[in-house]
């Protein structure tokens, strides 16, 4: 990290902060390699709180010109009538991933909004708050494919797939993630949205351990993949996710489509062509949705990749 950029980083902050967004956003995105020196250093706006993360632990030096910018940033007048109510930094790098309170108090249950649907995010005790912002798109397109459809989120972390689905008309989901504290979240997101809960199912299993309870409450007629690079003990993508495609053709209904995602920078868009071709001929390959424009990236597949198929 090169504390010489760091006044980019002030006056890219600036000029957003003149104009605030209406609903939770990714304010600055340095994961994307396009602001030299500043790759490991996000900022998202969530609304009532300002969130600046570091990704890898800075010089004390760098850490120090970062924090007395951030001290100038509250005497500024976009600052000032933006309405945050709290500045924080994470350090991601950091054993707890803790987060400081620069300016103002913590609240650590943050409704967002996102597409017109609230989320709650965790603040200040994981590493994820729970709403990944670069998948905006990916659920808005979900939203507006559901309409009378079956749907099966795997590795549905805090269901913000199937918020967007039953918002969409889905007829039911079914989320499956091992996860039971996020599904139980995901829970609390469809009563913010005062989703009727008949029409979702919440399935706390590890995913290969239950294909046969998977199927059983098929066939799906929409599929999301949207999984982690690596989960100790469940899951690692490149050798599992051939695994999920091959048991595609059993799950889906004739005329199916996929949602099949990878947010690894060090494995293309090809990885997911290939592998369905390989694992699952009968599905095409439809077209890649574009990611959010905030979340630019220099490399074109190394950002998020979301991949539709059908059958």
């Amino acid at each position: 990290m090169d504390i010489n950029a760091l006044s980019q980083l002030e006056q890219h902050l600036l000029n957003a902060l003149s104009t605030p967004p209406s609903e939770v956003r990714r304010l600055f995105h340095g994961r994307g390699r396009c602001w030299q020196g500043l790759e490991q250093i996000t900022v998202d706006w969530l609304q009532d709180q300002v969130l600046v993360s570091l990704f890898k632990e800075p010089s004390e030096e760098f850490l120090s010109e970062l924090n007395a910018l951030l001290q100038r940033l509250l005497l500024t007048t976009q600052w000032q009538q933006c309405g945050a109510k709290a500045l924080l930094l994470q350090h991601r790098d950091r054993d707890g991933s803790p987060t400081e309170v620069i300016w103002g108090e913590l609240g650590e249950y943050q409704d967002v909004v996102e597409n017109g649907l609230t989320y709650k995010l965790d603040l200040g005790r994981k590493q994820n708050n729970g709403l990944f912002l670069d998948m905006r798109y990916g659920r808005k397109w979900v939203q507006e494919q559901a309409e009378g459809k079956r749907v099966l989120n795997l590795f549905a972390y805090t269901c913000g797939f199937s918020i967007a689905a039953i918002a969409g008309g889905a007829e039911h989901v079914v989320n499956l993630d091992m996860a039971r504290a996020a599904l139980s979240r995901g829970r609390d997101n469809h009563h913010l949205n005062n989703h009727d809960l008949s029409k979702v199912s919440f399935l706390g299993h590890e995913l290969f351990k239950s294909w046969g309870k998977v199927r059983k409450m098929g066939a799906y007629d929409l599929l999301i993949i949207d999984p982690p690079s690596f989960q100790k003990g469940s899951f690692a993508l490149t050798k599992d996710y051939a695994k999920i495609l091959r048991r595609l053709p059993e799950l889906l209904t004739e005329n199916g489509q996929v949602l099949a995602c990878v947010n690894d920078p060090s494995i293309d868009s090809q990885f997911l062509i290939d592998g369905m071709a390989q694992e699952a001929p009968e599905l095409q390959f439809i077209e890649r949705l574009e990611n959010p424009p905030e979340f630019k990236d220099i490399d074109p597949d190394g950002g998020l990749k979301a991949l539709i198929f059908r059958r």
